[in-house]
């Protein structure tokens, strides 16, 4: 079997989720016999694979995208998809930009990349059931085209030792984030907001996005004393295990997550977590974190200062351990390859 994945330029520059799973997940479809390939715009060929794996579905595959339906290659998408905005206000303009495509060149709206790529693919492989719902009820594609495929973990954050992160920075028992700053989706000013209201050690690791809010951010979060920002770390540094394993509580109030590898990677490592309950979060999470409206400052204190008092366990650990380390993705992800190809 012969598999490429593509994706976005914009996927390597940030070094967010998507990159950590392509990262991961073809390391581990080497290991078990699959030849993959990243995607090279130079020596294209996407005819010599058997089926082109792509991550992202907006407007910075579409020409792809597009190009792939016109040349005939079968590929699935993995959406990396989701909005504040309800379903049926999505097919409202998922159907007006279909009209103005034909009224006037050039008027595109957002929504109708993703639609018109998951229409072309062979598979649509969402991460959560939230966002499957969301895009088969917003853009009319049948249920029967979609396949779950979640996002993981490494194994790595199983054993960490909390000690590197506690010797370095003199900081032990925090609240923890891990996320880019600046971001609007992260919702970091409200974090910032909520933390201003609680006497605790806290930490950011995360790039800092030049933009408004990052400005916004950092000149609030000067005025913490307790609050410490440190500058991103690579997914597969010790540090960065060291520091989830050495917090007290994880938190990730995003307006939306489908569902934050860096809770994942957390709640591996041992610690508590607080999240955002969109994007389906709950998929993952289920009843072993505290869910938070992203929308209210009170709502993110209140429930970071809840989840401080709670004692630690193994729950979620065993969880996350049984049900999304890399392997197992990977051989979800193989499985449904082969369902492809065997059609």
């Amino acid at each position: 079997m012969k598999i490429c994945f593509a994706t976005h330029e914009g996927v390597i520059l940030s070094r967010g989720g998507p990159y950590t799973k392509i990262m991961e997940v073809r390391e581990k479809l080497i290991q078990k016999g699959i030849e993959v390939d990243l995607f090279n715009m130079w020596h294209p060929k996407l005819n010599a694979y058997d089926l082109v794996h792509l991550i992202s579905s907006g407007f910075s595959v579409y020409n792809l995208a597009r190009n792939m339906r016109s040349s005939k290659v079968r590929f699935i998408v993995e959406p990396v998809f989701f909005s504040t905005h309800s379903a049926s206000f999505l097919k409202i303009f998922s159907k007006l930009d279909k009209i103005t495509r034909k009224v006037s060149r050039g008027i595109w709206f957002d929504y109708g990349f993703t639609r018109d790529i998951c229409e072309w693919a062979v598979k649509v492989t969402p991460n959560t059931s939230e966002e499957l719902n969301l895009i088969s009820e917003a853009f009319s594609i049948p249920k029967e085209k979609f396949k779950i495929i979640h996002n993981g973990v490494s194994d790595r954050f199983l054993n960490a030792d909390p000690s590197l992160f506690e010797k370095e920075f003199g900081i032990k028992n925090f609240i923890l984030c891990v996320g880019h700053i600046g971001a609007a989706r992260k919702n970091i000013p409200s974090l910032v907001k909520a933390l201003s209201k609680i006497n605790h050690p806290a930490v950011f690791i995360g790039k800092i996005i030049d933009s408004n809010e990052s400005e916004k951010v950092l000149k609030e979060a000067g005025n913490n004393k307790n609050l410490k920002i440190i500058e991103a770390m690579d997914n597969n540094s010790p540090m960065l295990a060291s520091a989830y394993a050495a917090c007290n509580t994880f938190v990730l109030p995003s307006l939306y997550e489908t569902p934050g590898i860096t809770a994942l990677e957390a709640g591996l490592a041992g610690t508590k977590i607080v999240i955002t309950p969109y994007g389906g979060t709950k998929d993952y999470f289920n009843d072993m974190a505290v869910y938070v409206n992203p929308y209210s400052v009170d709502s993110i204190k209140e429930g970071i200062e809840k989840t401080l008092n709670k004692p630690k366990d193994d729950k979620l650990k065993e969880h996350i351990k049984q049900n999304f380390l890399w392997n197992k993705i990977a051989d979800e992800t193989i499985n449904l390859y082969n369902e492809v190809l065997n059609k």
